[in-house]
């Protein structure tokens, strides 16, 4: 019998433990009924599931660390020393991949190459978790996140750690091969360190880390497991439809796995080797450090005898450590145009049409009160819901629509409702008040398009005309949207312009161009959707087609630039450039 017959049950095993299991959870009343199926022969057995060559090929990465690094800036305060090192060895890792897959025989001398894991350490709420989700969205590759405390705590060895791996095959829609290059992030990895105070083998986690050696490094996984209930029952169906079993695994080769942990206690086991290796003839003592600084002087040793196994280890060669943030930290967060806890709690009082913005010195209070919590930049988010929670509860029953959050209401929010819903005049403050904030925050999204998305627009081809800045930084503020997610909008619509221009330069012979300004007065137009910038497109130039087929059979004559004018009225415009081409002199 093969290793695949003893681990993969026969039909009739199958129904009995999906059928107990069924049976236990909703009674007797729940049967599994057979159709009666014919059994196959080994031969039969299918391996579609591995890993195909076509699939794997379509594979290409081209992101380069600066640029990564440069997208992480849009939204991520300080943390330069991580962002630079997860940049770089993610874009090394996947850059690697797509090497070796365009180029294999190169790639043959590579073999045994260490997977560039990476371990993130820090205190809780420093962004670890934020930087991984960041990355993994702007590199469109799979991504899941897992919690290694559910993993000690259940006591699983082996079942559990690999169905990460079966939950990223989930998330990229069932695609083995798009999985097979995702992004396994395992949150809460210094909970499966073994206890230095526990007397005997502590198996529930030096289990665990032993059970992620293989999938860290390389193994194949099966996606059909005995103990998963659903994957056993889309066994069933295949054999029903096909008469085939189908094998399906997943090679964990090329899947990048990063823990993070905030490693409490840690920094006294560097903390005492630091000072011992110190003391010596003519030597001092290093002078007491603090805030985290030791946590980069971290090695292979310390993380053993904070209770790892030195295989373990082995397997996350890559260590970043982010800073513990300041109060300034938690106010740039704020401040900044991307800052999801603004965004977040301003399409709040979105939803019943109420218009929120904050005061500066309010931004400055919130930071400092966060700071006393304790907790990261989750403090943020408490002492926002502490402050807003109340008129959140009662604003949309009331016809206030504009509210600002000044230091007043930041000290004293229920004072200052109370006389808010009170005083009409208090209504009116807030109006004027808000409408130089909504003034002010628009021309910060401004100068924050042209100084963080300028590069990224024009090597899209989109320049950055005033008119263009000013639209980007309305759509942000008006929606509530990322200022980057309006860009990629504007990238996509000035590339359909640019897709029109080349079908109708096909058509008709002659090279056509809408100009700058052009361009400015089509995406000035409302509805300001692609398909609307479509139909604008293609009637403005089936309009002027005659005239271009013309245009095209006058010697000399290049290309046609289409000015804003052209745009406004293209039936005139292109009339009398045809009567001024072909004038007799």
């Amino acid at each position: 019998m093969s290793e695949y017959d003893a681990t993969l049950p026969d039909q009739k095993e199958l129904e009995k433990e999906i059928g107990e299991y069924l049976s236990k959870k909703y009674g007797q009343k729940v049967k599994i009924i057979s159709s009666g199926l014919l059994p196959m022969s080994q031969s039969e057995e299918s391996d579609s599931g591995k890993p195909s060559k076509a699939g794997a090929a379509d594979f290409h990465f081209d992101t380069n660390p600066e640029e990564l690094i440069a997208y992480l800036d849009e939204y991520v305060v300080r943390q330069d020393e991580a962002k630079a090192i997860l940049a770089t060895k993610i874009c090394t890792h996947f850059n690697r991949i797509s090497y070796a897959l365009a180029k294999p025989r190169q790639a043959r001398r590579s073999m045994g190459q260490i997977k560039s894991n990476v371990l993130l350490m820090g205190p809780t709420g420093v962004g670890k978790t934020f930087l991984i989700k960041l990355i993994a969205r702007h590199l469109g590759v799979p991504f899941i996140k897992g919690d290694a405390t559910k993993f000690s705590e259940t006591g699983y060895v082996g079942g559990d750690v690999e169905d990460l791996v079966r939950d990223l095959v989930r998330e990229a829609d069932g695609d083995i091969d798009r999985a097979q290059f995702g992004i396994i992030y395992l949150d809460e990895i210094d909970k499966i360190a073994s206890s230095p105070y526990r007397i005997g083998a502590d198996v529930s986690r030096t289990g665990v880390q032993r059970a992620l050696l293989k999938p860290m490094e390389e193994t194949e996984v099966e996606l059909k497991v005995p103990h998963d209930p659903v994957s056993q029952i889309e066994a069933i169906e295949q054999y029903r439809a096909t008469g085939k079993r189908e094998r399906q695994v997943v090679n964990t080769k090329n899947i990048l796995f990063i823990t993070s942990g905030a490693f409490a206690g840690l920094e006294d086991i560097i903390k005492k080797r630091v000072q011992q290796q110190s003391m010596g003839f003519e030597s001092s003592v290093s002078s007491v450090k603090t805030g985290g600084r030791f946590l980069k002087q971290v090695k292979a040793e310390d993380l053993v005898e904070f209770g790892f196994e030195s295989e373990f280890v082995g397997r996350l060669p890559v260590i970043a450590v982010l800073d513990e943030l300041s109060e300034d930290d938690f106010y740039e967060i704020l401040a900044n145009p991307n800052s999801s806890i603004v965004v977040a709690k301003k399409q709040d009082f979105r939803v019943y049409g109420i218009s929120l913005q904050f005061e500066e010195e309010a931004l400055h209070e919130l930071a400092r009160l966060a700071k006393q919590e304790r907790t990261g930049a989750r403090g943020l988010v408490s002492v926002m819901e502490k402050v807003l929670l109340h008129y959140e509860k009662k604003l949309p029953s009331t016809s206030i629509r504009h509210l600002v959050v000044g230091v007043e209401m930041v000290h004293s929010p229920a004072a200052v409702l109370e006389r808010l819903l009170r005083d009409e005049g208090v209504q009116a403050e807030h109006r004027t008040r808000f409408e130089a904030l909504q003034a002010a925050e628009f021309e910060r999204l401004t100068a924050f398009i042209l100084k963080r998305m300028g590069s990224y627009l024009e090597d899209h081809q989109v320049l950055t005309t005033p008119t263009r800045l000013q639209l980007m930084a309305k759509e942000s503020q008006d929606q509530d949207v990322d200022p980057r997610e309006v860009c990629d909008t504007f990238i996509r619509f000035v590339q359909a312009i640019h897709d029109s221009e080349m079908e109708i330069s096909e058509k008709c012979g002659v090279k056509v161009l809408f100009s700058e300004e052009a361009v400015d007065r089509l995406l000035t137009r409302e509805p300001r959707t692609l398909e609307a910038i479509q139909a604008a497109c293609a009637q403005i130039l089936q309009a002027m087609e005659y005239g271009l087929r013309l245009m095209g059979q006058k010697k000399g004559v290049a290309q046609v630039v289409v000015p804003k004018e052209g745009v406004d009225a293209p039936e005139r415009y292109i009339n009398t450039l045809v009567g001024e081409t072909f004038k007799v002199e």
